[in-house]
């Protein structure tokens, strides 16, 4: 998104509208419609106009600009066929907003009035249901009930009030098994209108989205109801996901939106954490208790608040352990125990590349086995000892000393203060391994030939 294109944007002239769909004389001055096509997580948008708010850091994710007409924030979202980066090695095929999957986040304050601007790309109608937000019936989006489907080529306007502050979503209520499935959804975010009100020093948002999408393809197979490869964050998968970056004694925030088809216990190492809110509103302090996980259901909302007191790099990640998974094979049996020597000779005369698997357990982090093009290992990403061995829904939170506040650049991999790794017992206990006083920096290396020592040299993103 360039300086000239937000510009364009937030400098953008009168709009003449109908009830429902634009005029050819009101198209000419349609907001325009901001693209993104980058994976990386993008800085907060800091408001250049309207009421002050601090703004969200959407993982793997943006903000969409607004321009202001007479008092009205003015958006326009996109509906369209998206490609989306998986992860470094796989793209998909999806459906989404202004280039992406999930489409960009809203941001809004509570009192403001809002307009937003559909306009669909897709070969099919499509609507925008606003969840969790109390507006006229006939904004709802709920294609036949509240409103006709917008046809393809069509532009819609929902224009309502933000009547109250809270974390909420959006996604269509039109075709919605397929359209979902596809990837349509996104945040929104409304805050309060005293900016002191909840305040954090970082907040992060993210939503819970899974695709059956089959070795070797790129379009979802959207008739599947449970059995999904994909767990993702914002369609992204580890190693895909960026981690959260937080300075520490931050109070943070992170909110989490689920729109898959079942629950996700989401769970964080290192710190506990309370509910605070819901997109039904702020949690009262006096109902709130400490927890290290909070399962969020289908079509539910969480957000959870926590100081970032201790330094180290926190996995974050879903609790239900094939959701930490990329591209399963779920009918394969269980061979831990078996032996299979004597059939692997056989085998091997026939198919030359096969390997024995999953005798000894599953792991196959260190294994390098050829894949189907665009698809992902079901177990990867590397850290500074080693395979990961995780995928899906997992990242970390990396929380650094003397930040600045608004620095959210990735800070290479922790370094361990000595004695504070775990280590193997040698029989003595005389003095501890050399091994647990400092990490492998040479597996620390965060791109070839630059160690984790060289990443952090005379700077603010290291811990000593």
């Amino acid at each position: 998104m360039s300086n000239l294109s937000r510009r364009a944007f937030l400098q953008g002239s009168a709009l003449a509208v109908s009830a429902t769909a634009v005029s050819r004389i009101g198209a000419a001055s349609l907001p325009e419609a901001v693209l993104q096509t980058q994976a990386a997580t993008q800085p907060p948008l800091n408001p250049a106009n309207g009421r002050p708010y601090q703004p969200v850091v959407t993982l793997n994710g943006w903000t969409l600009p607004w321009r202001m007409n007479n008092g009205i924030k003015e958006f326009h979202l996109v509906a369209e066929p998206v490609v989306r980066e998986i992860a470094p090695g796989m793209k998909a095929n999806l459906w989404g907003y202004n280039g992406q999957s999930p489409g960009p986040t809203i941001e809004v304050v509570e009192g403001d009035r809002v307009r937003i601007f559909v306009t669909n790309k897709l070969p099919e109608h499509t609507s925008v249901h606003w969840h969790g937000q109390r507006l006229p019936n006939g904004m709802d989006g709920v294609t036949g009930l509240t409103q006709p489907g917008i046809p393809p080529g069509k532009t819609f306007v929902y224009e309502f009030t933000a009547r109250r502050a809270g974390t909420f979503m959006y996604h269509p209520h039109a075709d919605e098994m397929v359209q979902m499935a596809m990837g349509m959804m996104g945040f929104w975010i409304t805050h309060p209108k005293d900016p002191s009100l909840m305040r954090v020093d970082r907040d992060f948002v993210f939503l819970l989205n899974a695709y059956d999408i089959e070795p070797g393809a790129a379009t979802p197979r959207v008739n599947e109801m449970t059995d999904f490869n994909l767990w993702t964050w914002n369609s992204r998968a580890f190693p895909g996901i960026d981690p959260l970056v937080v300075r520490q004694h931050d109070r943070v925030r992170i909110r989490v939106g689920n729109l898959t088809m079942t629950n996700h216990p989401i769970h964080l190492h290192g710190h506990e954490f309370v509910v605070t809110g819901t997109d039904g509103g702020w949690t009262p302090p006096a109902s709130r208790w400490p927890e290290v996980t909070t399962d969020i259901a289908v079509g539910q909302m969480r957000a959870i608040e926590f100081n970032a007191d201790e330094p180290g790099d926190w996995a974050l990640h879903c609790h239900k352990s094939h959701h930490t998974m990329n591209a399963m094979g779920h009918d394969v049996p269980t061979m831990i125990g078996v032996d299979q020597k004597s059939v692997l000779k056989k085998i091997n005369q026939l198919i030359p590349d096969y390997m024995v698997m999953g005798d000894k357990g599953g792991s196959m982090g260190d294994m390098e086995m050829p894949l189907p093009d665009n698809t992902l290992p079901m177990m990867t990403g590397n850290g500074p000892f080693g395979g990961i061995e995780m995928g899906g829904m997992f990242t970390t939170m990396k929380v650094r000393k003397g930040l600045a506040s608004n620095d959210y650049k990735d800070p290479g991999w922790y370094r361990h203060p000595a004695g504070t790794v775990a280590y193997e017992w040698k029989g003595s206990a005389a003095a501890m391994p050399a091994a647990a006083q400092a990490p492998d920096t040479r597996r620390m290396a965060n791109k070839p030939g630059e160690t984790i020592l060289n990443a952090v040299k005379g700077g603010s993103h290291g811990d000593h």
